[in-house]
């Protein structure tokens, strides 16, 4: 019987031959680092341990071919990755578990610290966070007085091409975690960042709550596929 998850029906390698090239690659990584692998051997890394009776080398490359990229891989929606062949539960779990590590490492880069003195890590973790979501959501980065994270929240989520902002509602959850001031933050899953007419009309009724509760609010940034765009920097706000 299979691996719970695990009901692929194509040709097993020889577990002798497979073993010794999982060894290989385990090896090679563990003394070269992570720029020794090929994004199909990363995949091949991660599913062996969900995986662990199974050649996972085809089942990467499906991966590759259908969304391109390692990156794109691990954020792509659960049912998508399920559809590849060769992958259950189990193998989609081990996906998430390295994209839940990546966002946490560099969240831990603007955890704590000043984030306006911190923009180029912050714009990584929005990146990271945002810009390959199919559909758009609204994030605010809620700030103490010295401009340190809070917390970052997702208020809202919508379509591709939209998604309901409330300004009392983001108001409303500022005050309860104390903020002096926010970043707001949403994606574009088209990959254009540009800031729509709505886009801009919405960004100025929650400045305006924010300012009669002396809140702060020191930018709007839009994310794109691997682009972003800042309301102050372009003169929106």
């Amino acid at each position: 019987m299979g691996e719970p998850g695990d009901l692929f029906d194509g040709p097993r390698a020889p577990a002798s031959s497979m073993e010794g090239h999982r060894a290989r690659l385990r090896q090679r990584l563990i003394a070269s680092g992570p720029e020794s692998v090929a994004d199909h051997e990363l995949l091949e890394l991660v599913l062996f341990l969900a995986l662990p009776r199974r050649d996972t080398k085809p089942i990467a490359r499906a991966l590759l071919t259908r969304f391109g990229s390692f990156a794109n891989a691990i954020t792509a929606p659960v049912p998508d990755i399920a559809a590849v062949d060769g992958m259950g539960d189990a193998a989609a779990a081990s996906l998430k578990i390295v994209q839940a590590a990546a966002l946490r490492l560099v969240r831990a880069e603007v955890a704590g610290k000043p984030v306006l003195t911190n923009w180029d890590a912050l714009m990584g973790y929005l990146n990271a966070a945002m810009a390959r979501d199919r559909v758009e959501k609204f994030c605010v980065l809620f700030l103490d007085n010295r401009n340190r994270l809070l917390a970052d929240e997702v208020l809202s989520r919508g379509t591709v091409a939209h998604t309901p902002v409330y300004p009392r509602e983001v108001v409303k959850r500022a005050l309860e975690l104390h903020a002096s001031a926010l970043i707001l933050a949403h994606n574009h899953p088209s990959g254009d960042p540009s800031p729509s007419a709505d886009d801009i009309a919405m960004t100025r009724q929650i400045v305006e709550a924010a300012r009669a509760l002396s809140i702060t609010v020191h930018d709007h940034v839009v994310v794109g596929n691997g682009q972003w765009r800042s309301f102050r920097r372009d003169g929106l706000m």
